[in-house]
């Protein structure tokens, strides 16, 4: 079982997903637009925050962690801190997956595709393990 304390969210990093929610970047923007309102048939937040964290977009109900991650995401200190914080949120049964800002200006649908496929099957095996 988690310690409570892993799951608080501080505060600042509220008030931070809430002022990332606009602007969005225009890859996050061309992916929110397909996926609000259920859009894929599952309930996504964007911004959203966990513990320290703010993921770009997240699924509750599969406990799925969306980014989407631009250029500044190759730099080698920020590759170090995203695995380190992808490692922390799996720990902790959230699964993490990641696309380019190229993914989501040239290959949106397979996305979009991927993201359903992942949630739907998230969602199955959490009703499976109940």
């Amino acid at each position: 079982m988690q310690e409570k304390a892993t799951l608080e969210v501080i505060p600042a990093i509220l008030q931070l997903a809430r002022d990332h929610r606009h602007p969005l970047t225009p890859a996050e923007a061309k992916v929110w637009t397909r996926m609000r309102n259920r859009g894929l048939g599952f309930k996504i937040r964007r911004q959203h925050p966990i513990w320290r964290f703010i993921a770009d977009f997240y699924c509750a109900e599969a406990k799925l962690v969306i980014e989407i991650d631009g250029d500044t995401h190759a730099e080698p200190d920020q590759e170090e801190y995203d695995q380190a914080r992808t490692n922390w949120l799996e720990e902790r049964g959230y699964k993490v997956i990641r696309f380019t800002n190229h993914d989501a200006h040239r290959n949106l649908d397979n996305l979009l595709n991927e993201i359903f496929l992942m949630c739907q099957e998230r969602v199955n095996e959490h009703k499976l393990s109940e």
